[in-house]
């Protein structure tokens, strides 16, 4: 398994960008293909719709995943997961059925290769607040998580501020734990700061300042490159980069920067993100050095 062993921001993608042509123009080699080319070595897949036949892959499913791993030199970085606590419809899962779903996810990442789990809970606020017996399902899942070298992490994004409430609970709950296998996927949308020719509530949201980060960053093990456009000078004009970036350098700051692309094009019929990603590799690649 080729290993990239770079220290700092590295650079990656997650599947989530190609959800105009996975499974219509492009397939997973493709996509490998295309962030071998690009040099993003880091993966992020989405369980329910990159596995075939999740959450139960053939045995030959896995051994062509292995393969391909490796002939692209990938890095399977973060699994995207959910706990859908709402499910049945009339009733919420309890907290030990709600355990179960995220146990078999943590067994099926590690089985994968993964390390980090973008650990997505039902949310029950305008704000993304998760259900309220979520410090109850991550502890169950704690021992089991450890076990497999896992990290859970929720996402934080927007509307959410890194200055909020529930980053302030998920911080505290680590914090009094004490635990490793538990922490934050930040989305650089937090960090919007344009939103011309958006729907007008989206002017409502005040981004985060990228220094917010710094208290954060011995938590964060995986984050979210959002972006929405990049002009024709390979910059991306809605999100500060250059000194979010600049930050998480200053301050050693080691993991993967995983693109997420979300344009408002994302899911038109015969839209090809390629282009677009390629040119925020090359913003990244200048701000990181490689």
């Amino acid at each position: 398994m080729y290993q990239y062993d770079r220290k700092g921001p590295k650079r990656g993608i997650a599947l989530y960008s190609y959800s105009a042509e996975f499974g219509i123009t492009k397939n997973l080699e493709d996509c490998f293909e295309d962030m071998y080319d690009m040099g993003a070595h880091g993966l992020e897949i989405l369980a329910n719709t990159h596995i075939e036949n999740y959450p139960n892959p053939s045995e030959k499913w896995i051994e062509e995943w292995f393969r391909l791993l490796d002939k692209y030199e990938i890095v399977p970085v973060e699994y995207g997961n959910w706990i859908d606590s709402h499910m049945l419809g009339y009733r919420d899962l309890t907290t030990e059925e709600s355990y179960e779903l995220l146990a078999r996810d943590i067994r099926l990442a590690k089985k994968l290769g993964f390390t980090v789990m973008r650990t997505k809970m039902p949310v029950i606020t305008s704000e993304l607040d998760p259900v309220e017996n979520w410090r109850e399902i991550i502890k169950m899942a704690l021992p089991l998580a450890e076990e497999c070298n896992i990290k859970m992490c929720p996402e934080i994004h927007a509307p959410t501020n890194l200055d909020s409430r529930m980053v302030r609970n998920y911080v505290e709950f680590i914090e009094e734990t004490g635990t490793k296998n538990f922490g934050l996927n930040i989305d650089f949308g937090v960090f919007r700061n344009n939103f011309e020719g958006e729907p007008a509530h989206h002017n409502n949201f005040m981004g985060s300042k990228p220094e917010e980060i710094i208290p954060l960053l011995p938590y964060v093990y995986c984050c979210h490159a959002k972006f929405n456009n990049m002009s024709d000078e390979f910059e991306e004009t809605t999100i500060p980069y250059k000194e979010v970036i600049d930050i998480m350098k200053e301050h050693n700051w080691d993991g993967y920067l995983l693109s997420e692309y979300e344009g408002r094009d994302k899911y038109d019929p015969g839209y090809e993100v390629g282009q677009t990603l390629r040119k925020q590799h090359i913003m990244l690649k200048r701000y990181l050095g490689g």
